[in-house]
């Protein structure tokens, strides 16, 4: 299997991972927190929080990531753009409906929901800088032509030879 020439998909998969990691943390955390304030109402709302967090910011990096599966192709610009721009419609119009289908419900404790989501979209944000700023990323794609001594001294820039 080779591997994808685009640089983001090491970045991109690393944040997912962590951010599965870290959502799992959260709704463990965000849980018996919510448990604490406001009973069941406030587990639930906690968890959906979280799993509303997690789930919309994941969304993004799984667009990249399917549509960096173009890569190459001569269609893979607009490819990309219509995968992630149809990502984000999608996370426009699921959480305009989550929040109408969740607002006004007994079961929901308000602050804790909000609580919980926003504690889930600061984790991912903070996730992502640091993956960002620890991953190595090459700055050109470039291979530089390699010398063979057999072939003799490079030639020196602006056509002068090389001293020998």
């Amino acid at each position: 299997m080779t591997p994808n020439p685009v640089t983001s998909t090491p970045i991109l998969r690393t944040t997912l991972i962590w951010s599965g990691i870290v959502t799992a943390a959260l709704a463990v955390v965000g849980g018996l927190i919510g448990y604490a304030v406001g009973q069941a109402p406030g587990l639930w709302s906690a968890l959906i929080g979280v799993l509303v967090g997690a789930v919309f910011l994941a969304i993004t990096g799984l667009s990249i990531l399917i549509a960096n599966r173009w890569y190459g192709d001569p269609l893979y610009v607009p490819l990309f753009f219509g995968i992630v721009l149809g990502g984000w419609i999608l996370k426009f119009v699921v959480f305009i409906v989550v929040l109408i289908v969740l607002r006004g419900q007994e079961w929901v404790n308000d602050t804790v929901f909000f609580f919980s989501l926003v504690t889930s979209v600061l984790a991912s944000l903070a996730i992502d800088v640091v993956t960002l700023l620890r991953m190595r990323v090459p700055q050109i794609d470039v291979e530089l032509p390699s010398h063979n001594p057999e072939d003799g001294p490079d030639e020196a820039p602006s056509g002068h030879s090389a001293p020998r």
